[in-house]
């Protein structure tokens, strides 16, 4: 066939196409309709939008065959006309689906117009499947850039205590799945951070996470969620945070790792932040640290280096509730810790028996949950004694100064 048989030939193709476009486009919605389910269902200005989708494919198509080389420019047109929150809607399965029927009914109506269109259809086909991945896949990229500044947003305003009415909000907008209880576990950053697979671990605990990086410190923001289908028998049961931080510690770069108290709900995660990062601040003044270790361990290096949150826990949790208790029991510390913690030299300062010593020890471990005959605890406990004298002897010199003559 002579180049101006077949220019003759493609012409009268083109002409017959022109002419079929209506009747393409309708039978293409009808087919729609009869063969996809999420079509019929869906609002009626919504599958309007759909069917100018499918009727912008088949009059792209015929511009391409036209010209071939227009390909990347008219396959990606043809997205152009769908409406924004379209592309919310319809998932990638469904556009190849969509497309799908498009070239069956394509094919269908020009049989027998030879073996040369068949094989331009596939072809273009072809082009508008990559275009509809390419699109969906830049639409991915973005919400995941918008959903990673969200996250650092959120755990920002997390760590500097400043949330405000938009943080329940955001942590919605995240697909947040934790429920009840929070913990913040701050380490260091490693070389290459796998974000992916400490919410993979994370899940396979029962746990959710919102990952934070600040330059070399990470900061995890841990909530319990339900145990995945499957998970396991990591999954069995609600772990204790201290233990979901040991499974998720290898995500974590060198150095200390230091875990926040459990605070009840994610919006009063703040409170384990602020002791987690002050802990992480001061970890190296122990030198034993376990990896991970808790916040509240490090309570007296906390309040040596200043940390007003920790003064007010030893006070709060450890001197008042043993003074309330029994003063004995205050007295019976104090000497059992400046005596080094020997049984019988407490026992002849306080003209009483060692197992007298032994039973108030145990009823100070009963009452405030820190067992005096440990070394580490001890440390703990003798803070606590001092930090609560002095605050006691400073309100004690304040009083009467503030008693004024009326």
């Amino acid at each position: 066939m002579t180049d101006s048989a077949v220019g003759l030939d493609k012409a009268e193709t083109l002409a017959w196409l022109r002419r079929i476009t209506g009747d393409l486009a309708t039978a293409t919605i009808k087919r729609l309709e009869d063969t996809l389910p999420w079509y019929a269902e869906m609002p009626p200005a919504r599958r309007s939008a759909v069917g100018l989708v499918a009727q912008a494919g088949i009059t792209s198509f015929i511009q391409w065959y036209d010209d071939p080389g227009s390909t990347p420019w008219i396959a990606s047109d043809i997205f152009a006309v769908a409406p924004r929150e379209l592309l919310r809607s319809v998932s990638l399965t469904q556009t190849l689906q969509l497309i799908r029927v498009t070239v069956e009914v394509t094919e269908e109506r020009v049989a027998g117009r030879g073996e040369h269109l068949r094989e331009a259809i596939l072809l273009y086909s072809r082009e508008v499947a990559f275009a509809a991945a390419d699109v969906y896949a830049r639409a991915a990229e973005a919400r995941g850039l918008w959903d990673a500044r969200l996250e650092a947003l959120v755990v920002d305003s997390i760590l500097t205590g400043e949330a405000d009415e938009e943080l329940p909000s955001r942590i919605a907008a995240l697909g947040w799945h934790g429920h009840g209880e929070v913990a913040v576990l701050v380490g260091t950053t490693p070389q290459q951070l796998d974000v992916d697979q400490l919410r993979r671990t994370a899940r396979k605990l029962g746990a959710d996470v919102l990952i934070g990086v600040q330059g070399s410190r990470l900061v995890l923001v841990i909530g319990r969620a339900e145990v995945p289908p499957g998970g396991g028998e990591e999954a069995i049961g609600e772990l204790p945070f201290t233990e979901i931080a040991k499974r998720l510690e290898p995500g974590f770069g060198p150095g200390h790792l230091v875990l926040g108290p459990a605070v009840p709900a994610l919006v009063d995660a703040s409170q384990s932040a602020r002791a987690s990062l002050a802990g992480f601040a001061v970890a190296r003044a122990w030198r034993n640290a376990p990896r991970p270790v808790e916040a509240d361990d490090l309570l007296p290096e906390r309040a040596l280096a200043g940390d007003p949150l920790a003064k007010h826990t030893l006070v709060e949790r450890i001197y008042r509730p043993l003074h309330t208790h029994s003063p004995d029991l205050v007295t019976t510390l104090w000497s059992y810790l400046d005596n080094g913690r020997s049984l019988e030299a407490t026992a002849r300062e306080l003209f009483v028996h060692p197992n007298t010593v032994r039973y108030r020890l145990k009823r100070v471990s009963e009452v405030i949950g820190w067992d005096a005959t440990g070394p580490r605890e001890a440390l703990i406990l003798q803070a606590a004694l001092i930090l609560g004298a002095v605050g006691t002897e400073t309100s004690r010199r304040r009083s009467p100064a503030s008693r004024r003559p009326r």
